[in-house]
């Protein structure tokens, strides 16, 4: 297993146990983590933690496995979308970067602790995989829009403090302080946390893309840009876009 489910009365942590990878996730990480997320409101817990062993929280997709897979992405879009509608709170206890994929994780959840050194990045422009209008209205809806267009546009690094700062993070500490306050929120009312959590996601996030954008995403999924980015990372070489 590269994914652990624990339960510790009421909380349940899904941990990533895979840091000889940086926690990348493939196909099955993610089947795990939808699994766990999908069980603990069966176990009758009250909020479920996620964390990563190891000095990165997860370093997004496997690129030297599954990547390109045909069912990565529908797995790890259920993934995201099951975490947004479980019926209570997740955390995401970061005690390292999250990138990629590893972001989205970690923008799924309602809530992040993040340890200061850590770091949020989205680094899809330098490969050439269009990210999901989810993504990047969650992380306007969460950081604000400045921070989302730097993230997703400036290709910057959000650290842990900056983080804290906009408010992409509630709070500065590590994952063992994460499952304090996990506890602390496990002690408040089940129902009113339900709707909280339900009105809080009801942003649009989720709302169709209009043609427009399926258009300028399939035509970046279909690019020559695509396979030179992804070529260009195995060799570890800086890729040559043409734009087409």
């Amino acid at each position: 297993m590269t994914v652990e489910y624990s339960r510790d009365g009421d909380i349940a942590s899904i941990e990533l146990q895979r840091p000889d990878k940086r926690n990348a996730l493939n196909t099955e990480m993610c089947r795990q983590i939808l699994d766990g997320i999908e069980r603990a409101p069966e176990d009758g817990v009250r909020v479920v933690v996620i964390s990563g062993v190891g000095s990165v929280f997860c370093a997004g997709a496997d690129l030297g496995g599954d990547r390109f897979a045909a069912d990565f992405i529908p797995t790890h879009t259920r993934m995201l979308r099951a975490i947004c509608a479980a019926p209570i709170p997740v955390i995401a206890a970061l005690g390292g970067p999250a990138i990629g994929g590893g972001c989205q994780l970690a923008l799924a959840a309602d809530l992040r602790i993040v340890v200061p050194e850590a770091y949020f990045e989205v680094p899809s422009t330098k490969i050439g995989i269009p990210v999901d209008p989810w993504t990047m209205r969650r992380a306007a809806a969460l950081g604000g829009g400045g921070i989302a267009r730097g993230l997703l546009l400036g290709g910057q690094r959000i650290t842990g403090e900056q983080a804290f700062a906009c408010g992409l993070a509630n709070r500065l500490g590590d994952p063992a302080e994460g499952k304090l306050w996990a506890q602390s929120v496990a002690e408040r009312a089940p129902l009113a946390l339900r709707h909280a959590k339900a009105v809080l996601n009801d942003d649009a996030s989720d709302r169709e893309p209009t043609d427009r954008l399926r258009e300028l995403a399939d035509a970046a999924w279909a690019s020559e840009d695509l396979r030179e980015g992804y070529q260009a990372f195995r060799e570890k070489r800086v890729p040559r876009f043409r734009g087409v």
